[in-house]
């Protein structure tokens, strides 16, 4: 009713203007020529006057018509310099602010459920400087004030903000159009006031906010530097620290563009995620899917038998797998690129100088123009008593702790639910252990909506494994048998083990780098701006360290943002852009997602309709025996625009690529169920489900209408 109310004034405001030809008394030759009445009718009653003056101006100015110049004109003339900026400056805030909140109430929430994820970054820029951009627009006033009314209302700003910012930022210029009209007599035509002068002369006013804001930050950062000595060369133009995704991205960016860099990385060459993580689980998982697959032959038609192998010989070929990557990641091939790697531990100094801790008991000292803090992550492990006495194993040490061992132990517990803690716990169940994952919270991957959480536990007790949720792990006894000792709501109970891997969650490593000595603000991660750089702007975070994802492609994503920055930023940075970011669990079946999901969409008040494709329905998937899971798209209702995905099914990792792309560049459901897809393949799946939506939203009158079409044609 409220839209149907301001929508209803307004057309009827402006209806009336073209109806009644109101524009003809809003010229400078009419104002001139009535300006004796009107001088007349002000001395007669004042305030009536003013109060109709005021009140003319207020409307024309919510209703976005032309005018306003004149009427500002027609200020200095009856009311004087004073008086008259006084009246108009009130007038033109209190009706600039009325088109402002039209403007939000009619047309903003449609824009941004059309346009939310590109207006984005706009929206986000003007909850933070919103008054500082507003008030530098209005400085100038070569851009058209309704625009900057109509345009504003549709962003986040406070209604607050927009009022006192406008009155500040039109002052001057109001001041200029009223001084004018007191001199009407001598005025033939507007360019006379605006002249390109003086539009020059109010656009040169409208830098110095951009300038003032310049000066502050140069002042910023001298009062940052201040109490250091700034080196007069410099060895390096930039060094890494860290060798994981972060730091080889970073590194190789660097080399590519004739920096001279330096990488410097305290142990393995590739990071966790060759060696600890993505390379090692991933190797295992297969391993284990094959043994699952021999155990469940018949579903293919073939005689099932349980799987005999070798644990040394599966954690063998595990690290013969890192061995064949390393390679890619080893000090020789960033050293022929051109990147000068050091082996040792490096500690910042001071804002350019880097000191290195060489594994060989060496040291050096570089300077530097930039520094990108690529450290990475490192398992968190929870004060639980009795754990540290208990052997534990964690996802960084497991790997050469089982290298070690001829036989895998018997009963493992994993502490976790997330998709670390699931990913293990479903493997090592399918090689033929007894395992036990316990999570505190209600259900596992507390991420993703309930029915790829049930999905998951599913999977995982098909696999054999126990899972406890609602359990919270409340100390480890280390007696003759091992045993942890849990709560829940049935009172506490306990389970018996031979190793236990804590994957409770990864934090950064923020210690021993010398970033508490600089005063680099950390919490969780690296504090850092949207351009990854800290408190220090030469001194830059990516990857784990950084946040806010944990994942390796992230981590590389954020690297180009971060060395770019570092090595050109006193000519152009760019913001870190985390807008399509996906993510996948490889359990059996995968779940892959990128976006929001249900739940997600459900906490930030997004609104949004949910079409699902069963893969029940898909060839390939009946011909595979692989037909649990879904394609889940989230869209804004009756748009085709991705707000989200999730797939659960096999190889959701690969199907979930073509929406990664479909979402970075704007492309809709539409344009999947257009483009051919082999037959058959699982990629069909996304094509069926934008069939779906097509089917939900197709035009059901139109429809009628062409079937009427085809009666009449059969005569």
């Amino acid at each position: 009713m409220k839209r149907v109310i301001i929508a209803g004034s307004l057309l009827l405001g402006i209806v009336a203007w073209f109806l009644l030809d109101l524009g003809q008394y809003l010229t400078l030759d009419a104002l001139k020529a009535q300006q004796a009445a009107i001088d007349g009718l002000y001395r007669d009653d004042p305030l009536l006057v003013v109060a109709s003056f005021f009140a003319v101006y207020v409307v024309l100015t919510a209703l976005s018509v032309p005018g306003a110049v004149i009427l500002t004109l027609a200020a200095g003339a009856l009311f004087g310099v004073a008086a008259g900026t006084l009246i108009v400056s009130f007038a033109s805030s209190i009706g600039a602010t009325l088109a402002f909140l039209a403007s939000r109430h009619l047309f903003r929430d449609a824009v941004q459920s059309r346009f939310g994820a590109r207006l984005r970054r706009i929206n986000d820029g003007v909850e933070r400087d919103g008054a500082f951009y507003l008030f530098s627009l209005r400085l100038v006033p070569i851009f058209p004030f309704f625009a900057v009314n109509l345009l504003m209302g549709l962003t986040p700003i406070r209604t607050w903000t927009f009022y006192w910012a406008s009155q500040m930022g039109m002052l001057l210029g109001t001041i200029v159009y009223v001084n004018a009209g007191t001199q009407l007599a001598r005025i033939e035509q507007l360019r006379d006031i605006a002249s390109p002068g003086v539009l020059a002369s109010f656009a040169a006013l409208g830098l110095l906010p951009w300038l003032g804001k310049w000066i502050m930050g140069a002042i910023k950062r001298r009062k940052v530097y201040a109490r250091w000595q700034r080196p007069r060369t410099f060895d390096r133009n930039l060094i890494v620290i860290g060798a994981g995704a972060a730091g080889l991205v970073s590194s190789y960016i660097a080399a590519m563009v004739k920096a001279k860099v330096t990488l410097v990385e305290a142990s393995k060459m590739g990071g966790d995620c060759l060696n600890y993580g993505c390379v090692p689980s991933k190797a295992l998982i297969k391993s284990a899917r094959i043994a699952e697959q021999m155990r469940h032959a018949e579903r293919y038609g073939l005689e099932s038998a349980e799987p005999r192998f070798s644990f040394k010989a599966v954690m063998g070929r595990i690290h013969d797998v890192i061995a064949q990557i390393a390679p890619n990641d080893s000090v020789e091939r960033y050293t022929g690129l051109g990147v000068d790697v050091i082996q040792g531990h490096a500690t910042i100094a001071d804002p350019w100088t880097v000191e290195i801790a060489c594994n060989d008991g060496s040291t050096r000292r570089l300077t530097t123009r930039a520094i990108v803090i690529a450290a990475g992550a490192e398992p968190l492990v929870p004060d639980l008593p009795g754990l540290t006495e208990s052997g534990y194993l964690t996802s960084d040490t497991l790997w050469e702790e089982f290298a070690r061992r001829d036989e895998m132990p018997r009963r493992i517990v994993v502490l976790g639910g997330g998709p670390i803690g699931s990913e293990l716990a479903q493997a090592f169940a399918r090689l033929g252990a007894e395992v036990t994952q316990v999570e505190r919270g209600e259900r596992l991957l507390p991420r993703e909506d309930a029915d790829v959480a049930q999905l998951a536990r599913d999977a995982q007790e098909r696999s054999g494994v126990t899972v406890l949720t609602g359990h919270e792990a409340v100390r480890i006894d280390n007696d003759a048998e091992r045993r942890l000792v849990m709560s829940s709501q049935d009172g506490d109970v306990s389970v018996a083990f031979d190793a236990i891997i804590v994957a409770v969650g990864r934090k950064a490593r923020l210690t021993g780098y010398g970033l508490e000595a600089l005063g680099i603000e950390t919490e969780r991660t690296v504090v850092t701006d949207d351009y990854l750089a800290t408190v220090y702007p030469n001194i830059y975070a990516a990857g784990d360290v950084a946040g806010p994802y944990q994942f390796t492609h992230t981590a590389a994503h954020q690297a180009w943002f971060a060395s770019v920055n570092a090595l050109f930023g006193q000519f152009r940075r760019f913001k870190a852009d985390y807008r399509v970011i996906p993510w996948t669990t490889f359990i059996d079946p995968e779940v892959a997602r990128v976006g929001i999901n249900e739940q997600e969409a459900r906490e930030q008040n997004v609104p949004h309709e949910v079409t699902t494709f069963a893969l029940h329905d898909l060839d390939r998937a009946v011909a595979d025996s692989a037909t649990r899971g879904f394609v889940k798209v989230l869209t804004p209702p009756g748009k085709d625009r991705i707000l989200g995905v999730t797939i659960v099914g096999e190889h959701a990792g690969e199907l979930l690529a073509e929406y990664v792309l479909a979402m970075t560049h704007g492309l809709g459901l539409n344009k999947i169920m257009g483009t051919i897809h082999t037959y058959p393949t699982m990629a069909e799946a996304n094509k069926y489900a934008a069939g779906e939506w097509k089917k939900n939203h197709a035009p059901e009158r139109l429809l009628k209408l062409v079937g009427r079409y085809h009666d009449w044609r059969r005569g």
